[in-house]
């Protein structure tokens, strides 16, 4: 008698484990379905051995391998998706913008090298010294030459053309002018800080003006060169890439502190004022929409303090300006470095920081933007 209630007893809990089985597969069969359907995804089945399909769990959250992959696909898309622009590919992240970059620098140095080369063979005792200024700001046209060529073969990156011309809405004489002054105010007021405050004293010495024009337009070739690749191509390649335009105006100056990093004399000062004269121009490219700006206001920062004050710009001096300093006074201090010039200051950085402030108060009031080369 006491077997036969043991077994009635068994074969119940058998029968209820086995209906508990049976609801436990319905549920997490309707969990995957349902689950499936979010991803786009049929559910996934395996054959036994008489023929008959059942469902394939992996272990015990009812997901199935295809789907779980799915889930995980969409996850990484999803990631990225606020990151990066529509129809990114791995030639347009950032590592391979920089190394194109570079290889456009190495490319361009070597042809500007020729062509400085090639200007001072008609030098001679009389004019050495000025071909010597020549020649190493009309070298600079190498840059100029390999962006051109670059764009024109590869066809996937020629649309940065259309930011070189007169498409946006900034690249206007006008713009091109008000970059002239913002660039000669701006190391004007460094200078006169460093003057009013003892570090430099600076005397006239001549105002040959056909040698100035003709400088003048070398400084632009070189400063113009060099906002061509990194305002320019680089700029709108990592406008490409990404999404947020602030990658963009934050990454390239990082890559310009790089060119100037093995100058003599540079400073963390010097560091500080390249990164944010490469963010000011970058926030004139986006909210101004001009490059010619940038190009502008940097040839006349250089021009400014190379060939009005006759002060080192980055590290390097020339025996040819409007204005000598004098040597034997000048001493570095925060307002000047003596090697390197207004640029390793902190007056610099303060003024720079503040034109970089202005320039990004006037585009977000306005809501200005700039002209996306990769929009049709």
């Amino acid at each position: 008698m006491a077997d036969n209630i043991k077994y009635t007893l068994s074969r119940e809990a058998r029968k209820n484990h086995t209906q508990n089985l049976r609801e436990t597969a319905v549920m997490r069969r309707a969990l995957m379905v349902q689950k499936s359907k979010s991803y786009g995804i049929k559910p996934y089945t395996v054959r036994r051995g008489g023929g008959s399909k059942r469902d394939f769990f992996n272990g015990h959250d009812g997901i199935c391998p295809k789907e779980e992959k799915g889930r995980n696909m969409e996850n990484k898309k999803g990631l990225f998706a606020g990151i990066h622009r529509d129809g990114y590919t791995w030639k347009d992240s950032m590592i391979v913008s920089i190394l194109i970059f570079f290889m456009m620098i190495i490319v361009g140095s070597g042809i500007g090298m020729l062509i400085g080369t090639i200007l001072k063979l008609f030098s001679n005792e009389g004019n050495a010294a000025f071909l010597e200024i020549l020649g190493d700001n009309f070298g600079f046209l190498g840059y100029w030459i390999i962006a051109v060529i670059y764009l024109l073969l590869v066809k996937s990156d020629k649309p940065i053309l259309r930011a070189f011309g007169r498409e946006p809405r900034g690249n206007t004489v006008k713009m091109a002018l008000w970059g002239l002054l913002i660039g000669l105010g701006l190391n004007a007021l460094c200078v006169g800080i460093a003057v009013f405050h003892g570090d430099i004293q600076l005397s006239f010495s001549s105002l040959p003006v056909l040698k100035l024009l003709l400088v003048f337009l070398s400084v632009f070739v070189q400063s113009g060169g060099e906002e061509l690749l990194c305002r320019g191509v680089l700029y709108q390649r990592l406008r490409k890439g990404y999404r947020n335009p602030w990658v963009a105006i934050l990454v390239n100056p990082i890559v310009f502190v790089l060119m100037h990093i093995l100058l003599p004399g540079i400073t963390v000062w010097a560091v500080l004022s390249i990164y944010l004269v490469g963010v000011t121009f970058g926030l004139m490219v986006y909210y101004l929409d001009s490059l010619w700006m940038a190009m502008a206001a940097h040839a006349a920062w250089n021009f400014t303090q190379n060939f009005i004050f006759g002060l080192p710009n980055s590290g390097t001096d020339y025996d040819f300006s409007i204005f000598k300093l004098n040597s034997a006074t000048a001493r570095t201090s925060l307002c000047y470095n003596v090697e390197f010039g207004v640029e390793a200051s902190a007056t610099a950085v303060l003024v720079i920081a503040l034109a970089a402030a202005v320039l990004l108060w006037l585009g977000k009031k306005k809501n200005l933007k700039s002209l996306d080369v990769w929009e049709s």
